[in-house]
């Protein structure tokens, strides 16, 4: 891979002395200092790029929020006298009772997902879940390996298409189960790939808040579903329209995206990494100039040391010719000592979070209210925690501000914990849970941003995978904590404090470089 790089460095280094007539000098930089001497950290380019690719968090929430809807339980009636006395279809004839909407409004309704068969909801999310993790992990490998950034995006959403409007036409619930395993499969993929391929461009003094910024799109997505949902009221006709945004992201989006440069780059394709940081320059109105050549952040460590004839400039040529730089995996992120500590703290944190977010989320279905309306409405209340976030997140850093949300959630579970359900105490409950998951909503947002520097380029993809996979597992759980009545306040604030505890051992990464390989992070540590 070495030969790969030195070759296309060669390369360039012919092309600029054929195009001055002389011999001269090329200055290898590494990303981030290219981004910040000459390209815009934060232009015009990177806005549109950001805004195109953070579209994709919109469909992700689409596809995993569409069960709220798809998978409800509908109204019913008495069609005999004698069964208003009672307040379940569990305890009176089939042919005393129907649905106000008819069998085909929900999957509950058609397949009878009631009384006994209750549990089949509940299965059909957490196998939703599982397959998000397992998808995770995949593509998270796959976009740091040969597929790209891009690439792993195009495919995910084309299968999240394609599995989506399968849904619909599921003959029964086992079908039905499938084909939701596979729609959590590729939307697995879907955040973490639009979430590294739109901050990698950015510089690293706008890159934190523009991180941060990619929930809003969720949440919009979220928005988007349930008027969606308001509309098509049958949950065939759902899946349908819910999964036509995914086509037309894949015809209308996709074709105008670039593929990361930091992904040309540690791929040993630097031409094509300097043909994009070109064009970012010249679209910001910015200048890049002739002698200037990108390089990972190790060899521009090595070229500094070559001036100052620094001692251990052998080591560390060594270093460089034996590194593999194409790509790695979670095996190689365990295998280096400084990130499989960060690696078992984030797996940690993200699951605690995740059982944290969705299990407060899922209290929107009990509400006796109107059920778009809520699902638009809690939507809405957690954009203020990801500007709040946002904003305090270069103020504060990442370490800082991770354990305060999750702190803040966790302590305002444990105040529900101790509140009645009768009378003002419910009202007071039902606050602390919005506060819980107002805290929990800018922890979930915060932690894609802090994986995403805590990690170098080449296992960055793999590493947020890993990290996702275990926040779907946490998201697994969600459903049977909210099960154990009052218990489940207790088990979120515990989640909150103790993921609160662990982050005191994560390194801080505010104003930091996005370290390219194994060897810069290591370098950057001593």
């Amino acid at each position: 891979m070495t030969t790969t790089l030195s070759s296309n460095n060669h390369e360039l280094s012919k092309l600029l002395v054929q195009s001055t007539g002389r011999e001269a000098e090329t200055k290898k930089l590494c990303m981030d200092e290219m981004l910040r001497k000459y390209c815009g950290e934060f232009g015009k380019w990177q806005l549109k790029h950001f805004i195109f690719t953070s579209l994709a968090w919109a469909l992700e929430a689409c596809h995993t929020m569409v069960m709220i809807f798809a998978d409800r339980e509908p109204e019913w009636q008495c069609t005999a006298a004698a069964c208003g006395v009672v307040g379940s279809t569990c305890g009176i004839l089939p042919e005393e009772w129907e649905w106000v909407a008819g069998r085909g409004s929900s999957t509950v309704s058609e397949w009878g997902l009631i009384c006994g068969d209750k549990f089949k909801v509940g299965l059909v999310q957490a196998l939703f879940f599982a397959g998000c993790m397992v998808g995770a992990g995949i593509f998270g490998h796959l976009s740091d390996s040969f597929l790209g950034r891009k690439g792993s995006l195009m495919m995910v959403c084309a299968l999240n298409a394609i599995f989506g409007c399968l849904t619909a036409f599921s003959p029964n619930y086992w079908i039905y189960v499938i084909l939701r395993f596979l729609t959590g499969f590729s939307t697995g993929g879907v955040g973490l790939c639009a979430f590294v391929l739109a901050t990698e461009p950015i510089g690293p003094a706008k890159r934190g808040i523009a991180g941060m910024s990619t929930f809003y799109f969720f949440s919009i997505g979220i928005a988007i579903l349930s008027a969606i949902a308001y509309v098509f009221q049958t949950w065939r006709e759902l899946y349908i329209a819910s999964s036509i945004p995914s086509i037309l992201f894949l015809i209308l989006v996709v074709p105008f995206l670039s593929e990361s440069p930091r992904w040309y780059l540690v791929r040993g394709r630097v031409t094509k990494a300097m043909k994009i940081m070109s064009t970012i320059a010249s679209i910001n109105g910015k200048h890049l100039p002739s002698g200037v050549l990108l390089a990972l952040d190790e060899e521009v460590e090595v070229e500094e040391e070559a001036k100052t004839e620094a001692p251990t400039l052998t080591y560390k040529n060594k270093s460089l010719e034996n590194k593999d730089v194409v790509g790695g995996s979670i095996i190689d992120v365990l295998r280096n000592p400084a990130t499989r500590i960060r690696l078992i703290l984030m797996v940690a944190i993200n699951f605690f979070c995740a059982i944290v977010y969705y299990g407060l989320s899922l209290n929107v279905v009990n509400l006796d209210t109107n059920l778009y309306m809520n699902v638009a409405l809690n939507a809405v209340a957690e954009m203020p925690a990801y500007g709040i976030t946002a904003v305090l997140l270069d103020k504060f850093g990442r370490k800082p501000l991770a354990i305060g949300t999750m702190w803040f959630s966790g302590l305002f579970c444990l105040l529900g914990s101790l509140m009645g359900n009768v009378g003002v105490w419910k009202l007071v409950r039902m606050v602390c849970g919005i506060l819980g998951i107002f805290g929990m909503a800018g922890t979930y947002n915060l932690l894609f941003i802090y994986t995403a520097e805590l990690f170098p380029t080449v296992v960055r993809n793999a590493a947020l995978g890993c990290t996702t996979q275990a926040g779907q597992m946490g998201a697994i759980l969600s459903p049977m904590v909210v099960v154990l009545g009052r218990l489940p306040f207790v088990v979120f604030a515990v989640c909150g404090i103790v993921g609160g505890m662990f982050a005191f051992y994560l390194p801080e990464t505010l104003n930091q470089p996005l370290y390219d390989t194994f060897f810069g992070l290591e370098a950057g540590l001593v």
